[in-house]
């Protein structure tokens, strides 16, 4: 069974079809990217998978269950995690501060025992740090630890958003464009952290991409779309020459 699947899926917006009657399955422990010329309904489909919205039609399914109608805050405690083309973080707050917030998903005791610091919440607090700190090793984010957002490089930014998704433990990352705004190095840098989160951390990937080099190297399966409609899927090398994707891209 796949970790994850999206039959017929679909929605529209007034009178435009912005995805239209899209189907595909990411399997546990693969890479699986979505890709397209602007407009495809890239985002869209990003945002209806992620539960910002609601779809016309169609299901979505997620480790068995279906969360096609499922509430946006309850899907990273079913443990899917997301990452955003224009950064979302906290700009005045440090990078373990930003990192401590993507454990709110774990957090489980009342707001009584926080305030009176009980014991079982210091343990967990203490089991929370201990988690961002190992996400902290992993990005090699040590010199950043203490450091405001608002000060940090935009490369840095990108890395610290991930590690907050990365803090909350998911079954399922979504990367939202993680190449956008960087250069070739931290976009290498990228596809290094992509890559060691998939084998090491065991982690499923779904992504949308531009970076076409990006996709070729860090991608097990590839899906196109143009105007909110599936048009091939298969390997990176596979997707990147059909025919239907290059007139996409190059028109004709």
């Amino acid at each position: 069974m796949s970790l994850f699947a999206v039959e017929q899926l679909g929605i529209s917006f007034g009178g435009l079809r912005a995805v239209d009657q899209i189907s595909f399955e990411v399997e546990a422990g693969e890479v699986f990217t979505i890709i397209g010329p602007n407009g495809a309904g890239k985002t869209t489909t990003f945002n209806l998978v992620s539960r910002i919205y609601d779809p016309t039609d169609g299901r979505i399914t997620f480790d068995g269950e279906d969360i096609t109608r499922v509430p946006p805050h309850r899907i990273a405690g079913m443990g899917i995690a997301r990452t955003f083309q224009n950064i979302e973080l906290f700009d005045n707050a440090t990078v373990l501060a930003n990192l401590l917030l993507g454990r709110h998903a774990h957090a489980s005791t009342g707001v009584v025992s926080n305030m009176l610091f009980l014991p079982h919440v210091r343990r967990a607090e203490i089991a929370h740090r201990e988690k961002v700190e190992e996400v902290i090793d992993f990005l090699d984010l040590q010199a950043y630890r203490e450091t405001l957002v608002s000060g940090l490089p935009y490369g840095v930014r990108k890395v610290v958003e991930l590690g907050r998704a990365l803090a909350s433990e998911p079954k399922l990352l979504l990367l939202d464009e993680p190449s956008s705004g960087l250069n070739t190095e931290e976009t290498d840098d990228m596809a290094f952290w992509i890559g060691d989160i998939q084998k090491d951390l065991g982690i499923t990937v779904l992504m949308i991409e531009h970076d076409m080099n990006l996709v070729g190297r860090v991608s097990d399966r590839v899906l196109a779309l143009n105007y909110g409609r599936a048009i091939a899927m298969g390997t990176p090398d596979e997707v990147q020459s059909h025919p239907e994707v290059v007139k996409a891209y190059l028109g004709g």
